[in-house]
């Protein structure tokens, strides 16, 4: 029975000792790690301004054989060589001279690479990013002063400058107090703005003849904080030249229309009044002859002949009425050649005296003015002279008949 009872003891012991075997796992060993990688990189560094970053960077191999470096890294970030250990203080200096941004995502480059075998490396990046809880204003600058004075017709031109502080102005707007057109639509930092006033921008009513325009610039920026900043722009009235150097074009030019009007009607009775002379002077000469004539026949021995020469005198005599009634003088007509003479003569002296020096001659609008009355006075004075359009004769050639010694000489004073 003995024997029995321990064989059975024996019989469950190796049972129970399969069973057990069985549920033990079977642990197998890892494969090496050899493949050369960053353990503990964090894709995105996030600082505030004036903290400092101190991280190390490790790797799944001994350090001692490696060595790190950094590309393309932001001003002041550094990198330990022989422990990976990045520091970086950001220091507000950087930002207010411009070497630094914030908001602004700087990718930078990091590696490590084996002492002893130059392709065993390993090159990744990660992203670092500047906050400033102190928000700095932007503010909107010009290259001018906050008040100009222009005149009409002369451009006004300025940049808009911005100062980005905390967050850079992304767009600017622009409105003024008086609707305007024709200037240079100013939407960002850095743009030109440019406009010329018109020559009627500046009212009759306006008070000291100018007018004040207000320039509004808003600058905005993507959180909504905004800058405005103004210029105050007076615009004087002044005079139009464009338009005044055409007026006073047309007024020269009728000017000189008209004087060879004159001119024409000056040939016309100067004409008449050569025509009306010559025949005067016929009848004259002929009158003296036949009284001349009659002395002398009458001194003759034939007494026919003497009855003749008593006769001719008296056939001279008559001769006078007749000059009258066929060919009167012409008082009237040489009276309008003197005065229409005299006029052109005005004229001539006062277009050449008003001449405009420049399209931006100070005095153009008082020549303009006294033109047109000198012209307007002529026509006045000679409003019952018949003015015709001259139709046979040049300029030229009237200007030269005008100006011939046979008439200068026939119209010039003449000393007593």
């Amino acid at each position: 029975m003995i024997k029995y009872c321990c064989l059975s003891i024996i019989l469950i012991s190796k049972q129970a000792v399969s069973q057990i075997t069985d549920t033990i796992p079977v642990i197998t060993p890892f494969p090496a790690d050899t493949i050369l990688r960053i353990t503990n990189l964090n894709p995105f560094f996030t600082l505030q301004v004036d903290s400092i970053l101190s991280y190390k960077l490790a790797i799944n191999k001994d350090e001692s054989r490696y060595y790190w470096f950094l590309r393309n890294s932001p001003v002041g970030l550094r990198i330990n060589k022989d422990n990976g250990l990045l520091s970086f203080k950001a220091d507000k200096s950087y930002f207010l001279s411009g070497k630094l941004k914030y908001d602004q995502e700087y990718s930078v480059k990091v590696g490590v690479q084996n002492l002893y075998n130059p392709n065993e490396k390993i090159d990744t990046s990660f992203t670092l990013i500047f906050y400033n809880t102190e928000v700095l204003q932007p503010k909107i600058k010009f290259t001018v002063s906050s008040t100009l004075e222009v005149e009409e017709g002369k451009p006004v031109t300025f940049d808009v400058l911005c100062e980005a502080g905390s967050f850079p102005i992304e767009e600017i707007l622009f409105s003024t107090n008086i609707p305007i057109s024709g200037y240079k639509l100013i939407k960002h930092c850095d743009d030109n703005f440019s406009w010329t006033p018109p020559y009627d921008f500046v009212n009759e009513n306006d008070q000291g003849k100018q007018r004040t325009l207000i320039l509004s610039f808003i600058g905005d920026t993507r959180f909504q904080i905004r800058d405005t900043a103004l210029v105050k722009l007076i615009v004087k009235d002044a005079l139009n030249y464009p338009f005044a150097v055409q007026e006073h074009a047309v007024v020269s030019n009728n000017i000189r229309f008209y004087v060879m009007q004159l001119k024409y009607l000056f040939f016309q009775l100067d004409k008449q009044i050569r025509s009306t002379k010559t025949v005067r002077t016929t009848f004259d000469l002929t009158a003296a002859t036949t009284a001349l004539t009659g002395t002398i026949l009458s001194t003759s021995s034939n007494e026919s002949t003497q009855k003749i020469g008593i006769i001719l005198p008296s056939v001279g005599v008559a001769l006078t009425p007749i000059k009258e009634a066929t060919s009167p003088p012409r008082t009237v007509e040489q009276n309008q050649a003197s005065v229409v003479r005299a006029s052109i003569k005005r004229l001539e002296y006062m277009l050449n005296d008003n001449m405009i020096i420049g399209e931006k001659d100070p005095e153009i609008a008082k020549k303009t003015n006294k033109l047109r009355d000198e012209l307007r006075q002529v026509q006045v004075q000679l409003v019952d002279v018949p003015v015709e359009m001259v139709t046979e004769m040049s300029e030229k050639e009237l200007t030269d008949y005008f100006n011939s010694n046979k008439v200068n000489k026939k119209y010039r004073l003449k000393k007593k």
